[in-house]
């Protein structure tokens, strides 16, 4: 009878001697592809990263020079016309205004001086990126508030623990400038509060203000891909989630929570 069972059992063999090899060739040809389109998705990755980091920047100084050209154009332009009209207006036969009109167009000038100096500051806005957020932020703060229109509050522990990470602040920074930039636009808020904590393992960053809110929910696609969607892209570009909780006449308030460093 075991006779009768060997071919059977020979066949039997050989067949899981030709097949084995054939999967282990499979099983390697399927893992080299994996590997290789890993590989591929990665390097995809960081080329998106990177791109996205370079946009960033670019938005970041674009943001600047707008803020500057508007402060040329409403602030110092405004100071160095009156500057030239008073000057302008100097009667030399009136002994009795000449040194009023001076003594005026001194103080001009030196308005004009100081403006200049702050906007000298917010050119350096990279610097300030490179300093760190909790820098870049004051700084942001520091232009808002010259309006008058806006009281703003600011508080946070401003030392890492893990230390900083430079791509993760700039994406951090843009999104605030969007922000405040929605809040300044639409909001018709008076008080913006910032708060900026950081744990051994993440970035909180809440700002919120007493605008007459909004329903996210029911934003237009437009008004979505202009703002909240193009800053829930850029926190999950570096691992974090972004969350707005705003209703009509209550306000708003947008939290992002990041991995840091």
């Amino acid at each position: 009878m075991a006779d009768k069972n060997l071919p059977g059992l020979l066949v039997l063999a050989t067949l899981v001697f030709l097949i084995a090899p054939c999967f282990l060739i499979v099983y390697i040809i399927i893992y080299n592809q994996r590997k290789k389109r890993h590989h591929t998705e990665k390097v995809a990755m960081k080329l998106a990263f990177e791109e996205e980091i370079v946009k960033t920047q670019m938005e970041v100084q674009e943001q600047t020079m707008q803020t500057v050209g508007a402060d040329l154009h409403d602030s110092i332009g405004q100071l160095l016309s009156l500057t030239a009209l008073t000057l302008g207006s100097i009667e030399l036969d009136d002994q009795g205004k000449i040194q009023n009109k001076i003594d005026a167009a001194i103080d001009l000038t030196g308005r004009s001086i100081k403006e200049l100096r702050q906007l000298g500051r917010l050119l350096h806005g990279e610097q300030a990126i490179a300093a760190g957020l909790d820098k870049a932020i004051n700084q942001e703060i520091t232009w808002i508030e010259r309006s008058g229109r806006y009281r703003v509050s600011y508080e946070g522990n401003t030392q890492p623990a893990g230390g900083r990470d430079a791509d993760k602040d700039l994406f951090v920074f843009r999104i605030v400038q969007e922000v405040l930039n929605n809040i300044i636009k639409h909001a018709e808020a008076t008080e913006i509060s910032i708060k900026l904590h950081y744990t051994s393992e993440q970035m909180r960053l809440t700002i919120a203000d007493n605008g007459k809110g909004f329903e996210p929910e029911l934003l237009s696609p437009d008004k979505k891909g202009m703002g909240l969607h193009g800053m829930r892209k850029r926190a999950s570009i570096i691992g974090g989630e972004l969350k707005i909780t705003s209703s009509p006449g209550n306000g708003s308030t947008l939290e992002i929570y990041i991995p840091y460093p």
